[in-house]
């Protein structure tokens, strides 16, 4: 027998289960190398985040003199937020007879995603007034100037440049989240108008999968009574704040399931803060 007919009936031998297996491995290696190239790309991602967040800071303490910690608050800093806490709950409460519902749903002391609805300028005060403890937000990186750096920074502001703000955001919000702090993120972006929650941003639920901290819902009725859009003052009207059950994070693995677990999470968010809304506005008597 020649060696062409000894390969060939060894290849006419190969039955349909080999043939299966060796089909098997070969998926098995396109997928594992399809996970380490998303793997890689998300962490060049990350990396160029982290970069970014970076320079706007640098930019801020070039700009302000003031060197800004994405850590727990100094000494220093801790001074002036409990003078500036103590000024604003004493104002929202007189100005607007606010009540808070629900406190007991804050962590007391480990980190957390606070998400608030959003419609009015002064929904940062009521939001701030919520607990004693110093919670971060995002502001953009030109308020720090020399004189009001120190003082936006003490405030729990992080400073983001416009243009790249959504990468260097989330990288900075992680970092305050990893470093303990709460952290406050309106899920809608920005000011919004009327009874009905928009389409939520998936950032709250993106920054809660990489750090897996619980996101907090929070529902404020009267605020756009108070100071709607292109309001110049700032009315006297009822506010009523109401804090929801904390959303723990969902455990999904692989990117692919990550990403439907974000979505996922944000919808409930959404379906959440819609609710405790109405409840703050009827509470408010300025119903939805």
């Amino acid at each position: 027998m020649s060696p062409g007919s000894e390969e060939a009936e060894a290849g006419a031998g190969a039955g349909p289960d080999e043939a299966a297996t060796d089909a098997e491995a070969t998926d098995a290696a396109a997928t594992e190398q399809a996970a380490t190239d998303t793997a890689a790309t998300e962490k060049a991602a990350t990396e160029r985040a982290e970069a970014e967040a970076r320079a706007a800071l640098a930019r801020a303490e070039r700009r302000s003199g003031v060197h800004i910690y994405l850590g727990p608050p100094t000494l220093r800093e801790k001074v002036v937020w409990a003078i500036a806490w103590n000024f604003l709950n004493g104002w929202t409460r007189l100005w607007f007879r606010v009540e808070y519902h629900g406190l007991e749903h804050l962590p007391a002391d480990a980190p957390y995603i606070l998400a608030p609805v959003h419609r009015s300028n002064i929904d940062f005060a009521l939001a701030a007034c919520l607990t004693r403890r110093r919670q971060r937000f995002m502001a953009k990186d030109t308020l720090w100037k020399p004189g009001f750096g120190a003082i936006w920074s003490a405030l729990g502001g992080i400073p983001v440049a416009r243009g790249t703000a959504d990468r260097e955001a989330l990288a900075a919000s992680q970092a305050v989240l990893e470093a303990g702090e709460p952290l406050v993120m309106f899920p809608e972006g920005t000011r919004q108008s009327g009874p009905v929650v928009v389409t939520l941003f998936d950032g709250p639920a993106f920054v809660q999968a990489r750090t897996g901290v619980p996101i907090v819902p929070v529902g404020i009725g009267g605020s756009e009574a108070a100071m709607p859009k292109g309001a110049r003052w700032i009315r006297p009207k009822k506010v009523v704040v109401v804090v929801g059950a904390p959303l723990a994070a969902p455990e999904a693995g692989g990117a692919k399931a990550r990403r439907a677990a974000v979505r996922a999470q944000t919808a409930e968010l959404k379906h959440r803060v819609q609710a405790l809304f109405d409840d703050a506005q009827r509470r408010a008597g300025t119903p939805n």
